[in-house]
């Protein structure tokens, strides 16, 4: 099904996304929602205790219950054959080797799965599985366990890690976050449907089809072609889609024990452990500066958690080798394996959390030296080359970013001295933080299929994940060709579509536009070899001095034209097609790539409730060009609303005498909604960068988080002269200072 039909009164220059018509009538289909025929159900029983071994599954009431047809645990389940080698296991990233083991890693862990003829009997008989253990003493302390190793050199160290004794200024200050969930509104669901023993059908939530089509026919020994997944569309993912989960792996166990097709959606409560999470960790900053404001050196330590089974590195230190020019640098990182869960990537994984500290620490810098952070900022910029490989920037405008911003939020209010604002019982202050991501593209495919009436359909396996992709692919095609934006459909998120990599890492776009920019010239240069038989005026022309309309092709600044009812008539066809594969090319070795964006807020703090009322916010954003400008602007307020929860009020509460998450539900665990978010400016800079890709268009999913949260509380610091190393910034810790 494509994004929106012409039978429709649908106009997608006015109505701004290609998808919007689907999505807001409900004809879109998300992954629990496909109707199929003789469908059972799957409910995960999980277990209850954080550590240990499972003793025995007692089932026997459990499938006297009405509707059920069976329970598979680690004694009965189907065998899975990437799951029987851990180098298998290593190789499809899984980690968790689901009911194919009786080691108990952490509460919620899947021991068993029931099936049933309808929801309501599947969740009835999961409550009657009775599962005993030989438990062991669990630990979910992050805080007080040593990590797995000692902190590593990551082999990023520059010059001499002295430097700091000859610095006339310098800070060393720890930092901890706690972790976060995902919880994106669309839960985890999967389809599976078999046909016969080699082929097999999946619906499922995630943020690439083609990944999960080759993880799925690793593990169960089939022919990735013989696998179709369909992912049309996603309900938000934040980075928990972009590897294969527990449900989608037992729900092809499921269907392949009851021979039909099985439909499991996680719980709430169960998104909050089996689909991943950032982890918390701990940041140590130590950093130097000269009389002038130079950055003298950088020690840039941390630890995450990660889970027993599988080691999770978040990669926290990276973003300390993008921004600035550190001449002296050394970075070093740890994991701390616990009971839990494996983390994942969560948006901006890694320079998220560690943009927090950095930007923190330079903030403190900047007091101690009575300096504006703004202009010690700008100073120490390498904004022309890479420090890390010393290639050239293609692009970076953060200096412009940086400028542009202070100006929009009026840093020039901003006070050196704390606590200088006030309004009634309000403290005022101003804050920034700056952030970076690697930006890059991989391999994609789309494809093009234009009929007699001038319609055409753009297809590729990447999934449209609520970034816009779809929306920005139909406005490249139609810059490029011309054809009317009404005459143009999307098709995505299916895996027997042309091949795309997954959505995440902010190389969707980047990777997609340039398979949108080469179908679009290749279409033209179809029709013109077709034309050329009919008019003689169209021979030896290229395909950049034609334009297409709705109903024909012609050549710019001329007369002639040729319909596309004679080429189709002519030369008895019924559709076009056209398909191109694009990557990264020799250009691309050449240089480093990078997006960026600035962040500025206002921010009020109440000094009797300790509340924080974030004012105004502002982000500037060089994510090259802007290919549809309402989908870039939806991400970086998504994004920044996403450091706002970190900065404020995320965290994942876990009872340490159980190893029990507390606030696994949406009640429970608190994010931002719209009540603790001001309108967010965002504003982008806007300029291509053709050495990435045809478009010149770079990624934006990641850096509008990046840097938030170190801006909101280096805002609640200038504010109150309090300054918080720990996130979430609540208001008792406010009180408390």
């Amino acid at each position: 099904m494509a994004f929106f039909d012409n039978d429709l009164d649908f106009n997608p220059e006015k109505e701004g996304r290609a998808e919007a018509l689907a999505k807001v009538t409900g004809r879109g289909k998300y992954s629990a929602e496909y109707r199929t025929e003789n469908v059972t159900y799957a409910v995960i029983v999980g277990s209850t205790v954080a550590s240990g071994k499972i003793t025995a599954v007692d089932t026997a009431d459990a499938k006297l219950a009405d509707g059920v047809l069976d329970i598979l645990t680690h004694i009965n389940k189907p065998s899975v054959p990437g799951l029987l080698s851990e180098d298998k296991i290593k190789e499809t990233k899984v980690g968790l080797p689901v009911l194919h083991t009786d080691t108990v890693y952490f509460k919620g862990q899947p021991v068993a799965v029931v099936v049933a003829k309808t929801l309501e009997e599947a969740q009835y008989a999961a409550s009657l599985v009775k599962t005993s253990y030989q438990e062991t003493k669990a630990n979910v302390d992050f805080k007080s366990t040593h990590p797995s190793v000692s902190l590593k050199n990551d082999g990023k160290e520059r010059g001499t890690v002295d430097q700091w004794s000859k610095s006339p200024f310098s800070v060393e200050q720890e930092y901890h976050i706690e972790g976060e969930v995902h919880h994106p509104m669309e839960m985890h669901a999967t389809i599976a449907i078999w046909n016969g023993n080699d082929k097999l059908k999946l619906y499922d939530k995630n943020q690439g089809v083609n990944g999960v089509q080759n993880t799925v026919g690793k593990l169960f020994d089939i022919q990735p072609k013989n696998i179709e997944v369909i992912t049309e569309f996603m309900g938000g993912g934040f980075g928990s889609g972009l590897r294969v989960w527990p449900n989608t792996i037992l729900a092809v166990m499921a269907a392949k024990k009851v021979n039909r097709p099985v439909k499991l959606m996680l719980t709430r409560q169960q998104m909050s452990c089996l689909v991943g999470y950032r982890p918390e960790s701990w940041q140590k900053v130590k950093l130097g500066a000269d009389h002038s404001g130079k950055f003298t050196g950088l020690l840039h330590d941390s630890k995450n958690t990660t889970s027993l089974y599988e080691n999770f590195l978040e990669n926290i230190t990276r973003i300390s080798r993008l921004a600035y020019g550190f001449e002296n640098l050394k970075t070093q990182m740890a994991t701390v394996p616990l009971n839990l869960s494996t983390p994942t990537w969560m948006r901006g994984p890694g320079e998220c959390t560690g943009a927090f500290a950095l930007e923190s620490a330079i903030d403190e810098l900047c007091f101690k030296m009575n300096k504006d952070p703004l202009a010690i900022r700008l100073q120490n910029l390498s904004d022309v080359k890479d420090p890390e490989s010393g290639k050239d920037w293609s692009t970076n405008y953060i200096r412009e970013c940086m400028e542009k911003g202070a100006a929009k939020i009026g840093w020039n209010q901003r006070d050196l001295k704390p606590r200088q604002k006030k309004e009634g019982n309000w403290l005022i202050g101003y804050g920034m933080g700056v952030g970076m991501w690697t930006a890059g593209r991989g391999k994609a495919s789309a494809g093009l299929e234009m009929d007699v009436n001038g319609n055409v359909i753009l297809k590729t396996a990447m999934t449209d994940i609520g970034t816009g992709t779809g929306t920005s692919m139909r406005n490249i095609v139609h810059e490029n060709t011309g054809i009317p934006l009404d005459k143009i459909k999307v098709d995505l998120g299916k895996s027997t579509l042309p091949q795309a990599p997954s959505q995440g890492g902010s190389r969707g776009l980047s990777s997609i536009s340039s398979s949108s920019n080469a179908i679009a010239e290749a279409l033209k240069s179809e029709l013109i070899k077709f034309a050329q038989n009919i008019n003689p005026d169209f021979k030896n022309v290229k395909s950049s001095d034609v334009i297409l309309s709705d109903s024909d092709v012609k050549i710019k600044n001329k007369t002639a034209s040729v319909s596309f009812r004679k080429i189709f008539e002519d030369n008895k066809l019924t559709v076009i097609e056209v398909e191109e594969t694009t990557e990264p090319g020799d250009v691309q070795k050449k240089f480093a790539f990078a997006s960026g964006a600035a962040h500025f807020c206002r921010v009020k703090v109440n000094e009797l409730t300790g509340k924080v009322k974030i004012d105004r916010f502002v982000s500037v954003v060089d994510g090259g060009k802007i290919v549809s400008e309402k989908p870039a602007k939806n991400q970086i307020i998504g994004a920044v609303v996403g450091g706002t929860g970190m900065a404020l009020m995320e965290e994942m509460t876990i009872d340490k005498r159980i190893g029990a998450l507390v606030a696994d539900d949406l009640a429970g665990y608190h994010f931002s909604t719209n009540s603790d978010v001001p309108v967010i400016e965002v504003d982008f800079i806007n300029k291509p960068d053709f050495n990435l890709n045809a478009s010149g268009a770079k990624g934006l999913g990641e850096v509008g988080i990046i840097g938030s949260a170190a801006a909101i509380a280096n805002a609640i610091f200038n504010a109150t002269g309090k300054r918080f190393r720990n996130l979430p910034i609540t208001p008792d810790k406010i009180l408390k200072g």
